[in-house]
């Protein structure tokens, strides 16, 4: 079962178009934040991998084995810019990498083929 939604999505999309146009308030930031990893979650149901985008939020996703304990072996950290720019399509997975910009630790933490995300394109 996926996990519950905890941002509606009209405000979360809503959200996003306002950081895709220049606002960076950290309430339009971190709703937008929360709404593409639950966008992500939705897409990969899982627990084996954790993407953390510090202050923002969490989410476990991807299928395979599960996760329970300590650090997970499967990490994936940003910054919410960061984020945000790769749920949007804004900025590929080889270009955060390559920038520093992004940490993917074990086997199953690249999820570059779930990005960009469908929900966080400009409409």
């Amino acid at each position: 079962m996926p996990p519950r939604r905890r941002t509606d999505p009209a405000d979360g999309r809503a959200a996003l178009a306002r950081w895709q146009d220049g606002a960076d308030d950290r309430a339009t930031r971190a709703t937008a934040v929360r709404f593409t990893l639950e966008e992500l979650a939705d897409v990969a149901p899982g627990r084996s991998v954790e993407v953390r985008v510090p202050p923002d939020g969490a989410v476990q996703a991807v299928e395979g084995p599960r996760h329970t304990r300590g650090t997970p072996p499967n990490v994936v950290e940003t910054d919410p810019q960061t984020w945000l720019a790769l749920a949007a399509g804004e900025l590929t997975w080889d270009e955060a990498r390559a920038g520093g910009r992004l940490r993917a630790s074990g086997d199953r933490a690249d999820i570059s083929h779930l990005l960009p995300l469908q929900a966080a394109r400009r409409r």
